[in-house]
């Protein structure tokens, strides 16, 4: 067997294996948080993650809108996915909870079925022996499959089929295939429904042709389901969970054969599935709800939806997925005839092999992502590693919410590409987190054999692992600056938004991260000066290095920017005054890097030795250069700086893995290097084959954990989009700078409507010869912003609601 790596960016050989001695069912440390939470004034902040639960029938449409979009919305291909390979091959749809990979094989359409709230494990309070957390599928948990649905029709074989052709269309959210068997035309569409909250599939066909066939639901855990229609089972953790199936048609005939559903002779034929657990984000309830009967509820809504036709059920989700889809456009320029001519993985391949840019293919690619974060982020958990989409019940790390970048990078997209509210589940997750996180800080952080622990003796707010489940529990080994870097996240979707309400519920989690800060910071004089200064205690910088050094960049950068963070929102909420000045007074003292006499490069230690790999994955030292942004290329910032950034990037190199790529894309754009910065996404796009870094057939990103073993990891499908995005548009509040990074391939002319900019703006923008020609800025909260490009600058300054449109850019 394979070594199992336990960290997307670890080496397989650190395995910290299971931990007989956890316990998921205690509820020491969730009544600790609880008391917490409540004198914090926490639990009113839980309770705002929907999840499964009954519903108030869905809004109808009258009529489809025209459709928008045009055959630059599609992705399609002249196979169907195999079952050996769903992962790679098959298509995902879901609902933002609920979803499938479909292999839409003419005889046999596979669908691979998941609910994000789907885990194994538990609060897993019981450190090992070095003072960290176990990290196993029992004690830990693990993301797993909710079910299988099989639609089997024999005689639509593969092998008697011509023509045969699936199509992902992006601006409709359905995924359709088609076919040609005795002279008869089949096609079949799949989409999973937001409003119906189920996954629907229609068969049809045209010619006079019928479906003969079977259906089964089956469980991935050994459930022993007594009849075709439902199945319903629990875990060893109390998680409840159950799917449901129905199915009709017309001219012909369905009905129930024992564990499977038969139809025969049928001109159409809907088959709608849905299914889920009693999961709550509630900590007090042990994030269960224990009225709840999934397999009871998946039924109930199985039944309500099939009381409409497929073509309502259709129209239903169309009207809700393009009312996200259609608030961003973009344009890269123009594909030649012959890339147009390709299948979507022959595009792939070509451009691969010709090194040609194709600016359709990249626009593609960037919606495909905008697809993936509507189909998986909305009114439920947020993405994991896996996004939604699994094709077995043992996903690499477990499909866990990593806190070191991955949950962080599946969220730089949203706000930019016009999907804010798609973001709404990270930050509620959190908050429902954040009792039994804070209950655990103060319980375990602080064990003798924590080698992290304060040597301070102090102890408050709250801290996390490096892995978070969704019962309140931590994996592997503690990650006292990940609650910095999550509040610094949660945070910058108030700058899109800027939302007060938004700022007030997350303000308990800036307030806590730094009361953790404000209890671990220990006081050191630097060397040859009589200056003393604010480091952080015994830490290791993501992922390589010494696990003792104290005072490492990437958490003395993220702290600076929560510090900054929380005295903004205390300001800006009325609240806290002397705490937030006592904030203010910390931030001020903090050690800042310096640039290594020895390498030239950022310290990312306080040491001007090179104490780590120099090709590292991770950029935890270029962390203030992005997602942060105190180091800035524009004269703001020492350039000895800038340069040390520069230069440790540089160092870095251009080939890692997807997620790294995309973060080096980042940081690139952020120095404004154009050419590298498009480089690096080319990189990922190459086609992956035989398990390489690259992206997939069915366009997820790959990621070789070994040599000819490569896995799923949905990181990159959103750090390469913010990427391309961040070339457009550079934006920190009170100032944007429009293509500050646009690379030949787009230059000759191209758009983008909807763009979002910190601060409170959304900026359509269109350019040639990579000079903007028109720019119109909405205001959605922002009042003044600079706009920059190619040394001037504008003033603009505007009210909610109101918009302006600037000419006359000179190069």
């Amino acid at each position: 067997m394979n070594p199992r790596p336990t960290d997307p960016g670890k080496d397989p050989s650190r395995d910290p294996g299971n931990s007989p001695g956890s316990n998921p069912g205690s509820d020491l440390s969730r009544r600790t948080a609880l008391s917490l939470a409540a004198t914090a004034g926490l639990t009113a902040a839980l309770g705002a993650l929907p999840a499964f639960t009954a519903s108030a029938a869905p809004r109808r449409p009258a009529d489809t809108p025209p459709l928008t979009g045009t055959s630059l919305d599609q992705l399609w291909w002249q196979a169907p996915g195999d079952e050996g390979s769903l992962i790679e091959q098959g298509l995902p749809v879901g609902n933002g909870r609920l979803g499938a990979l479909a292999s839409n094989d003419p005889g046999r359409e596979l669908l691979l079925i998941s609910d994000v709230t789907m885990w194994t494990g538990g609060l897993n309070e019981t450190l090992d022996a070095d003072g960290q957390f176990p990290y196993g599928r029992d004690d830990f948990g693990s993301f797993t499959l909710l079910a299988r649905l099989t639609v089997d029709i024999p005689d639509h074989d593969l092998s008697g089929v011509n023509g045969y052709r699936r199509t992902l269309d992006l601006a409709q959210g359905l995924v359709t295939s088609s076919y040609v068997r005795s002279g008869v035309t089949y096609r079949r569409q799949i989409f999973a429904s937001h409003p119906d909250d189920a996954i629907v599939l229609h068969f049809t066909q045209s010619g006079g042709g019928h479906y003969t066939g079977t259906i089964t639901l089956d469980g991935t855990h050994g459930e022993k389901p007594s009849h075709a229609e439902s199945f319903g089972a629990s875990f060893p953790n109390g998680l409840r969970y159950g799917a449901a199936v129905k199915a009709y048609g017309s001219g012909g005939r369905v009905r129930v054969n024992g564990t499977r559903i038969d139809f025969s002779g049928c001109k159409d034929l809907t088959v709608v599935v849905s299914g889920g657990t009693n999961y709550a984000p509630d900590a007090d309830r042990g994030y269960r709800d224990p009225a709840l009967d999934p397999e009871k509820l998946a039924r109930t809504k199985v039944l309500a939806a099939a009381a409409h036709s497929a073509d309502t059920l259709r129209r239903t989700h169309i009207a809700d997925y393009r009312r996200l889809y259609e608030r961003f456009t973009l344009s890269l320029g123009t594909s030649s005839d012959a890339q147009r001519s390709l299948d979507t993985w022959e595009r792939l391949k070509a451009r691969a092999r010709d090194g040609a840019p194709d600016p359709e293919l990249e626009t593609a690619y960037l919606q495909y992502s905008r697809y993936l974060m509507i189909s998986g982020s909305r009114d439920s958990l947020p993405l994991n590693l896996q996004g939604l989409w699994l094709d077995g019940n043992d996903p690499d790390w477990m499909g866990d919410y990593h806190t070191d970048i991955n949950i962080q990078m599946n969220y730089w997209m949203a706000d930019r590409a016009g999907l804010s509210e798609c973001f709404d589940a990270f930050a509620d997750y959190c908050l429902a987190q954040l009792p039994s996180w804070t209950g655990l800080t103060h319980d375990l952080f602080n064990d003798p054999r924590n080698r992290y622990r304060n040597s301070t003796g102090k102890v408050g707010g709250w801290a996390v692992a490096f892995s978070t489940n969704i019962h309140g529990g931590s994996g592997w080994w503690w990650h006292p600056a990940g609650n910095a870097w999550l509040s610094n996240s949660l945070y910058e979707h108030y700058e899109y938004t800027q939302s007060r309400a938004y700022l007030a519920k997350i303000y308990p989690l800036l307030k806590g991260a730094c009361e953790f800060w404000e209890a671990r910071l220990i006081t050191t004089t630097l060397p040859g000066t009589s200056t003393e200064v604010l480091i952080d205690d015994s830490d290791w910088s993501p992922e390589h290095g010494p696990q003792d050094a104290k005072g490492n960049t990437y958490s003395q950068e993220l702290v600076w920017a929560l510090f900054g963070n929380f005295a903004a929102a205390a300001a800006e909420l009325k609240r806290d005054t002397a705490y937030a000045d006592t904030i203010t007074s910390l931030r001020k003292k903090l050690y800042l890097p310096e640039v290594s006499p020895k390498t030239g490069w950022l310290q990312e230690w306080m040491s001007p030795d090179n104490l780590g790999e120099t090709t590292h994955r991770h950029l935890s030292v270029l962390i203030g250069l992005f997602p942060g942004d105190r180091i800035r290329p524009d004269g703001s910032t020492p350039p000895e700086i800038v340069d040390g950034a520069t230069a440790l990037l540089t160092a870095r190199g251009m080939n890692s893995f997807g997620w790294a790529n995309a973060w080096r894309a980042l940081c690139w754009a952020r120095l404004k290097n154009a050419d590298k910065a498009y480089q690096l996404v080319a990189n990922n796009l190459l086609p992956s084959t035989g398990g390489t870094n690259g992206t997939a057939f069915n366009l997820f990103d790959i990621y070789e954990v070994e040599k000819g073993r490569g896995i799923f990891q949905i990181d990159a499908n959103f750090g390469t989009p913010a990427a391309m995005s961040e070339m457009l548009l550079y934006s920190r509040p009170g100032h944007m700078e429009l293509l500050p990074a646009l690379p030949g391939a787009w230059a000759a002319a191209g758009s983008v409507t909807g763009l979002a900019a910190r601060g409170g703006f959304v900026v359509d923008l269109r350019w040639k010869d990579g000079v903007p020609t028109s720019v119109r800025i909405r205001s959605v909260g922002g009042r003044t912003t600079t706009v920059a490009h190619g040394g001037g600058s504008r003033t603009v300054r505007l009210e909610p609601g109101e918009s302006i449109t600037l000419k006359g850019f000179a190069r």
